[in-house]
């Protein structure tokens, strides 16, 4: 079984009194232990999907199974990452991140125990204390991904990670997720990313769901059979980013 199947999803929306078809019986899966990214041109309804899938959404038709069940509310074992970070401002970074632990009540000692070993996981240790806007981009997004994973996900879905912050931070905060996704000693098993970023998806993804709009559907699947770490310098490398150049140009 696998841990994620779209099946036969279709969303319509209203706009302007017009009704628009943004999917049309879109089916999908996503297997134990692999990294999903999902490519396609803008406003064709990749985050709508996303939020489907975390149970924040429902679909007009079709469904998205879990495990075998069907999603119809949020689920604790589905955490998704914001583009724009999503923080409480009048909250501290500790806060922040143990929102959901707090929300589940449980131990006091238990909840500063593990967000203490998330925080110093990704290189915060030191900012507990600090408010968003003392942080820089790239430590508002570490915030975000640890209150994600801190809830202890077997799915983690991403939406646009690291498009608000500058190249360098981007380039670090992939090889930490990376990092994360591969160390035994977390829960997380499978990831699904919304990106723009061609070379991006080549760098992260086992696969890449390409996607064409009006309606959305999926015109290709690419496999990228590239070792981990990824040579972005390489020709096979170019040779996928072109490949999604072709299919979407």
């Amino acid at each position: 079984m696998s841990l994620l199947e779209v099946r036969n999803v279709s969303k319509i929306v209203k706009n302007d009194g017009k009704r628009i078809t943004v999917f049309e019986n879109l089916s999908f899966e996503v297997e134990r232990g692999e990294f999903v990214v999902m490519i396609g041109p803008s406003g064709c309804g990749k985050s709508t999907l996303l939020r489907m899938i975390t149970g924040l959404e429902k679909p007009d038709s079709g469904g998205v199974y879990f495990q075998g069940k069907l999603v119809t509310k949020p689920n604790k074992s589905i955490s998704l990452v914001f583009q724009s970070f999503a923080l409480l401002p009048w909250l501290t970074v500790f806060e922040n991140i143990s929102l959901g632990l707090e929300a589940a009540r449980l131990p006091k000692q238990f909840i500063k125990d593990k967000v203490e070993k998330y925080i110093d996981k990704v290189g915060l240790g030191g900012y507990e204390n600090a408010y968003p806007k003392e942080l820089s981009g790239g430590m508002k997004q570490r915030v975000g991904f640890v209150r994600a994973l801190v809830m202890d996900p077997e799915l983690l879905c991403m939406d646009e990670p690291f498009s608000n912050v500058d190249p360098l931070t981007a380039t670090n905060l992939r090889d930490e997720l990376l990092l994360l996704w591969s160390d035994k000693n977390f829960p997380l098993n499978s990831i699904i990313m919304v990106t723009h970023n061609m070379e991006e998806a080549v760098y992260m993804a086992d696969r890449i769901i390409v996607l064409k709009d009006k309606p959305t559907r999926i015109i290709e699947t690419v496999k990228v059979d590239l070792p981990r770490p990824r040579d972005t310098k390489t020709k096979e490398f170019n040779d996928y980013t072109e490949k999604l150049y072709g299919l979407l140009t």
